[in-house]
């Protein structure tokens, strides 16, 4: 069984998310979500407009942020840092229980990935929205109480629990594929 750390342990490793990337980050894991609760990882995948992650149940998924219900493109895919994650549990089996499709090593912040910013990876182009990924009940059972607070209250201005983005140009993406910022055409 995974130990949960303290706020005091969390909050020490925060320098070490500070010294992400600004640009040119990696692709260090993808994890397709097939049912709930379910995760298999994958060394690559295809990302697309109407789909999402190809294998993923993205669209299949009702939104309770939507009044019709249906799936929110603003909330397409999600990104999460893997220096946040190393801080939160150590032991890299269970970053996938985070629920997170693409986990990478960049900084995930407002200031250096704004909402409307676009990301190459592989041959895809995803765009950050500006909707805010929480933590939930199922994280806090997962990581604890302490990497709840965490992610959604001291980390925020970091994006500690990870960003929402959408496919803008379908591609094909590999574990290893570097993130780079690109302009919007």
């Amino acid at each position: 069984m995974d130990t949960h750390l303290s706020m005091e342990t969390l909050q020490a490793g925060l320098p070490y998310v500070r010294q992400a990337p600004a640009d040119h980050g990696r692709l260090a894991m993808i994890v397709s979500r097939p049912a709930a609760d379910e995760r298999v990882m994958l060394d690559t995948a295809v990302l697309n407009r109407t789909n999402g992650l190809e294998g993923d149940t993205w669209r299949a998924r009702e939104s309770s942020y939507a009044p019709d219900a249906v799936p929110n493109p603003d909330r397409q895919i999600t990104l999460v840092s893997i220096r946040a994650l190393r801080i939160i549990s150590p032991d890299e089996t269970r970053w996938p229980l985070a629920g997170d499709q693409l986990y990478v090593d960049l900084d995930l912040s407002p200031e250096n990935l704004p909402p409307g910013q676009r990301l190459k990876v592989g041959t895809a182009v995803l765009q950050i929205t500006a909707a805010e990924h929480r933590g939930c009940l199922k994280y806090k059972q997962r990581f604890g109480t302490d990497a709840l607070k965490f992610v959604n209250q001291d980390g925020w201005p970091l994006r500690l629990r990870g960003i929402y983005a959408r496919v803008v140009q379908d591609g094909a993406i590999a574990v290893g594929d570097s993130l780079e910022k690109i302009a919007a055409p």
